[in-house]
């Protein structure tokens, strides 16, 4: 199953696909960041995350998604751009027909370190380990993709596991 994570930003979209193999196993397959010029206005800028997202689903076509919800933020213009940027991309997700999930900041590092209060290196680190990568995947926003897919990945098996169970 390949899962894509996204961690939505205006200036700096994250972007990470990791893929489930058969026998469990699980390797990152892209990850990279759609980078915005502050100088375009917010329409042109919001366009341009929509058409690189549409261009990721469309080269990879992943089976599901996770995005980053926006959960606290002290600055209420920053708070405004992200969640315009999240809509983008949840509006990117469902014209592919992209099962989509969003999971909070504490809930990613949950999954990934099990810890919801680790720092974003500890983080980096666990994503790093988890898909066998050389070195931490860079910038910081891929690294956070990455960590969003993986705890998509994680959260599908918990809802699998227990709908099995149920049934």
């Amino acid at each position: 199953m390949l899962v894509i994570g996204i961690d939505p930003g205006i200036a700096i979209t994250g972007y990470g696909l990791i893929q489930e193999n058969s026998d469990g196993s699980i390797q990152c397959v892209d990850y990279g960041v759609i980078r915005t010029s502050p100088d375009a206005p917010p329409e042109k800028r919001l366009l341009i995350l929509f058409e690189e997202i549409g261009r990721i689903l469309f080269l990879h076509k992943p089976a599901c998604a996770g995005v980053e919800k926006l959960f606290f933020q002290h600055n209420v213009k920053t708070a405004m751009s992200v969640g315009q940027a999240r809509g983008v991309a949840m509006l990117a997700l469902a014209q592919t027909h992209v099962e989509v999930s969003e999971y909070t900041p504490n809930e990613v590092k949950q999954s990934l370190t099990g810890y919801g209060a680790a720092n974003k290196l500890q983080v980096q680190r666990m994503v790093k380990t988890v898909l066998n990568l050389p070195k931490i995947p860079q910038p910081d926003d891929a690294a956070d993709a990455l960590a969003v897919a993986f705890c998509h990945l994680n959260c599908k098996h918990l809802q699998d596991a227990l709908r099995n169970s149920n049934s």
